[in-house]
């Protein structure tokens, strides 16, 4: 069926086409197809697979698309020749629209009926395999089996079990008394062990091992009152030892000649009549004697040497910056050479076990034998009074003569020898770079020496080719060639060069080296460029030289030389030195060297 306008107006032609009813008949033809035809069960997802069903797609109530109009199939729809084609097409829209939603509730209805089915399909098939009748009924049959044999095995063992109690059962008395003698025995028992742990429980627990905890202790943070209160601590500590080896030293220097007489012949006789322990015994007792008495109240003062009691100065509570900073220094330094003198000590009983000088180990593995074998062969009546006579004569006698005599001593007191010829640690490795500069100063001397003159000397020839970083130093500095740093300065001293007479910020400090001569006194800037930077002063020019301070906020004396000479208006300053101690007492050993033969020369 076809609607549409005259073809004669002119216009487009419009239509509306209608679908038919035989096609709405194949399509409910094609569902019964559908529905009877019936699927493989492959073909099916399972339950697992399938999507998950909304509240929409399993309910009955299924909502119906209602199809909406265009603006253009409204326009279509209208038709400009009359209200007649408008009226057919409004019914031609009813009637097609009744039959699409007829035909989505059909399809709706089977789609539900198809999932309930495969469901349905798939939970049997399931049950199916899991539930076996057959199986169950045969594990049944067995397990009723297992059961009666048993419950036949147990009745016979209780029959027998009987049977034995009523053979052996005693009579009633007897069975009482054996009741009460266990209960007895049980009792007795509980209270033997109650008893223990009450008086040994405490004991054994303390037997228990238990795993060690390791314990981090914090650590404080550095303060300057704290560090020298830890200072005056350590001093505190250590002052009765000190005392103690005062007392020891006095004796033995007879700073009371009558003390060190009695206490010399007091310990020759022990030792002659075997009694040097029960002396040294009785001496500890009588010394904590004293200290009892004191810590009494009793103001007692056993000493050989009068003790100096020093002033003790109040902390201060608020201190300057400068101050602070002071302190921490002047502690610093104490604790530095307390600790470089532990060192020392320690570095040497080191390297004595350590063979590192083997000829002074020797003598001690030599006199260690021979203790070894006196002590194998001989009474150790005879060897104790061989020792104890020893040390008394070295302790009161030798040690006495050895502290007037120095030369004497530096010649045969043998434990004094070892001891100070023993190396410490830096000293080894200052002998050991010594000894790789030697030989590197004897493989360069034989390669230059046929390319020296004849007439110079070794000094000469060592000057000659003594060199910094930049080059020869006779050249840097336009001196002569026997001019070379002195052996205290080989390698200079590095400072920064202050001079004021120069306005510009590049001339007015220069980092450099400073070298000691013979005869002058030599700046090298660390600066490439030429040799003007660089500054020679004779030592005979010098008017003034002294200790500076560069900057007087800063604690301390401080780190510069100045030297005045007479074509400088303010004196040259060299900061920032470390070694500063060591340069000014060189350039004024060298400087009154000079002058001194300059004078002399002069006078002849």
């Amino acid at each position: 069926m076809r609607v549409g306008p005259d073809l004669r107006s002119g216009e487009p032609e419009r239509h509306v086409r209608v679908k038919q009813r035989s096609s709405v008949l194949n399509m409910l033809r094609r569902l019964d197809k559908i529905r009877f035809r019936g699927h493989k069960r492959d073909d099916f997802l399972d339950l697992a697979e399938s999507p998950n069903a909304s509240d929409t797609e399993c309910s009955d109530e299924i909502p119906l698309k209602v199809p909406r109009t265009s603006p253009r199939d409204s326009e279509e729809l209208r038709d400009p020749a009359g209200p007649g084609t408008l009226i057919m097409a409004t019914g031609v829209q009813d009637f097609n629209r009744t039959e699409f939603d007829r035909l989505n509730e059909i399809k709706g209805h089977l789609e539900i009926a198809l999932l309930e089915k495969h469901f349905l399909q798939e939970e049997l098939r399931k049950l199916r395999e899991e539930t076996n009748a057959e199986m169950l009924r045969q594990e049944l049959d067995r397990e009723r089996q297992r059961r009666m044999e048993l419950e036949q095995k147990v009745q016979e063992v209780l029959k027998a079990r009987t049977e034995e109690q009523t053979a052996q059962q005693p009579p009633k008395g007897q069975a009482q008394a054996s009741n009460g003698a266990e209960r007895r025995s049980q009792g007795l028992s509980s209270r033997l062990q109650k008893w223990f742990y009450e008086r040994f429980g405490e004991y054994v627990e303390d037997f228990r091992f238990q795993p060690e905890e390791n314990t981090v202790e914090t650590e404080e943070p550095l303060s300057a009152r704290r560090l020298t209160e830890n200072m005056r601590r350590l001093k505190r500590g250590a002052k009765p030892v000190t005392n103690f080896v005062k007392n020891l030293s006095a004796l033995s220097d007879w700073y009371s000649v009558y003390t060190s007489a009695i206490a010399f012949t007091v310990y020759m006789n022990a030792v002659w009549h075997g009694w040097a322990i029960p002396l040294f015994l009785f001496l500890a007792i009588l010394r904590l004697s004293l200290n009892y008495l004191i810590a009494r109240g009793w103001r007692i003062q056993w000493s050989i040497v009068p003790e100096v009691s020093e002033p003790m100065e109040p902390p201060k509570e608020d201190l300057t910056v400068s101050e602070k900073f002071q302190l921490v220094l002047d502690v610093a330094q104490k604790a530095q050479n307390l600790f470089g003198k532990m060192a020392d000590i320690l570095e040497k009983i080191k390297n004595l076990f350590m063979w590192v000088q083997p000829e002074i180990t020797q003598k001690l593995y030599v006199a260690l034998w021979a203790a070894f074998l006196a002590s194998c062969f001989f009474p150790y009546r005879l060897v104790g009074l061989t020792v104890g006579l020893y040390a008394g004569i070295k302790f009161f006698l030798i040690d006495f003569i050895f502290k007037r005599c120095p030369r004497l001593r530096a010649k045969y007191d043998t434990p004094y020898i070892i001891w100070r010829s023993l190396p410490t640690d830096p000293q080894l490795k200052e002998r050991s770079s010594a000894a790789v500069s030697r030989r590197l100063q004897t493989t360069s001397s034989r390669s230059y020496v046929p390319s020296a003159p004849a007439g110079l000397g070794k000094e000469e020839d060592a000057g000659r080719f003594h060199s910094t970083k930049k080059g020869n130093f006779h050249e840097i500095f336009n001196l002569t060639e026997n001019e070379r740093p002195l052996a205290v300065c080989e390698n200079g001293w590095r400072c920064c060069l202050i001079n004021r007479d120069r306005k510009m910020p590049t001339d007015y400090i220069r980092n450099g080296v400073l070298y000691v001569t013979e005869n002058y006194l030599c700046f090298e800037s660390s600066k490439s460029g030429s040799s003007k930077r660089n500054k020679v002063i004779k030592l005979v020019d010098i008017t003034d030289i002294q200790k500076y301070k560069v900057l007087s906020v800063l604690p301390g004396s401080g780190m510069g030389i100045a030297v005045s000479t007479p074509s400088t208006q303010k004196p040259l300053v060299f900061g920032a030195m470390v070694h500063r101690d060591e340069a000014f007492e060189t350039i004024l050993s060298q400087y009154i060297k000079i002058t001194s033969a300059a004078a002399s020369g002069g006078d002849s």
